[in-house]
């Protein structure tokens, strides 16, 4: 009993598990070593990401992207690999969000012929779009909770009526106002930044 409890495998290391898990194909290898790391891939998700559930769903989504890859890739140094995959995947993400917003100006500005959002004008240097980019990522933070919910839902994560329903709870007439009033609102909010 004592040789039992004195006699505890040494825990493998980092290369040990990724050659374990690019041999076997076992997850639970994989899921060991990732665990060692989660809060390393956090904290650097955080850094970029800057919000707390985006960070927890990016941790999860790069576990996923990793499993696939590692089967095809060679890591000799594990913990700045992982490093490299997570400042990676926050830039893509903070890319394609940076694209939808502009997409989304577009619509908003197809949407109300009145809301000057897109301008081919330049300021003293620098473009308007991205002053108004900039102006209009700040407007949607001050909006009521419930505005900026259905806003971010409709325009940027692309969310139809019934889906941000299903989300949030609020009813169809609640969504379509909410999204009316905030669009009102983040008209309003530019306008005054940009002067």
């Amino acid at each position: 009993m004592f040789v039992k409890l004195f006699n505890k495998p040494k825990p493998k290391d980092d290369s040990e598990l990724l050659a374990l898990y690019r041999r076997t194909g076992d997850v639970a290898h994989l899921g060991e070593l990732y665990g060692r790391y989660m809060e390393l891939i956090f904290a650097v998700c955080f850094k970029y990401l800057k919000n707390e559930e985006e960070s927890k769903d990016a941790v999860m989504h790069i576990f996923e992207k990793i499993t696939h890859d590692l089967l095809h890739q060679h890591v000799t140094n594990w913990k700045s690999w992982i490093h490299v995959v997570a400042k990676n995947y926050c830039l893509m993400q903070l890319r394609s969000k940076k694209y939808h917003v502009e997409q989304s100006m577009v619509a908003l500005k197809d949407d109300d012929d009145d809301m000057e959002f897109v301008s081919d004008e330049h300021h003293n240097g620098i473009n308007d779009k991205e002053l108004t980019l900039q102006a209009m990522e700040k407007c949607i933070h001050q909006l009521p909770e419930e505005q900026k919910i259905c806003i971010d839902l409709f325009y940027l994560k692309q969310k139809s009526y019934k889906e941000i329903v299903d989300i949030t709870g609020y009813d169809t007439s609640k969504v379509k106002s909410y999204i009316q009033n905030g669009k009102r609102n983040l008209k309003i909010c530019v306008e005054k930044n940009n002067g």
